[in-house]
């Protein structure tokens, strides 16, 4: 190889990195908010925010009763029994297709980032709103929302993987767009139903997101280093 090849070699690698080092910036943008809006919340700082939100959702509900019914169907797009069948299905496909690797990556991504929500949820302590601002009742601590943080992880790490196998850029724009509508309505069914803060979903958007970037930064370098 001549000196002209080494260098032209060495320069792509180094305009390989450029775009993994941004998104991990901005996942560690997203962390950083995620821990300063939990801080915030569990301060107080944010309860005149969430009470606003809470009793203008509790007023939609009753001003329009058929909201109710829909934001429990999108609240369902995140339940541990849609979430688990997405998960299982994109694990099992990328393990039959010899993407072992990646199947394995999402599968740890997925498994950690719930185990997390726990642990977070333990350390924030923080309660949901009063069961007669809900719609329905519903146990547990409430920061981060479960429902908006790891719809978000699934969702937009299912939904990367797909546009990554699409070779036009609309095509991407729109399967990511739609990965991530779906955590957003999600995330605000919670809220629609009175059964979280606004707070504690838009930690859970924070972290979910930062999450499902590290672990497909992760598998995007491995993919780097397996060329090199």
């Amino acid at each position: 190889m001549t000196d002209a090849s080494k260098l032209k070699s060495i320069t792509d690698h180094q305009r390989s990195l450029i775009k993994p080092m941004t998104i991990g910036f901005v996942a560690a943008v997203l962390a950083l908010t995620f821990a300063y809006i939990g801080n915030e919340a569990v301060e107080g700082e944010t309860r005149r925010f969430d009470l606003y939100l809470v009793y203008s959702a509790q007023a939609l509900r009753l001003a329009h009763p058929w909201l109710a019914e829909v934001m429990r169907d999108f609240s369902g797009l995140g339940s541990t029994a849609t979430l688990t069948l997405f998960t299982v299905t994109t694990v099992c496909y990328l393990a039959l297709f010899r993407r072992r690797v990646t199947a394995l990556l999402v599968t740890v991504s997925i498994v950690s980032g719930s185990l997390l929500v726990g642990i977070f949820k333990a350390s924030f302590s923080r309660l949901r709103p009063d069961v007669s601002l809900a719609e329905i009742s519903v146990t547990g601590l409430s920061f981060p929302s479960g429902h908006a943080s790891m719809s978000t992880i699934v969702f937009l790490t299912v939904g990367a993987l797909i546009a990554s196998t699409r070779s036009q850029a609309t095509e991407r724009l729109f399967i990511l767009t739609s990965a991530a509508l779906m955590a957003i309505l999600v995330g605000l069914s919670r809220v629609g139903l009175g059964v979280h803060w606004a707070t504690d979903v838009l930690g859970g958007w924070a972290f979910g997101t930062a999450w499902a970037i590290a672990w497909l930064l992760i598998e995007r370098l491995i993919v780097i280093g397996r060329k090199i």
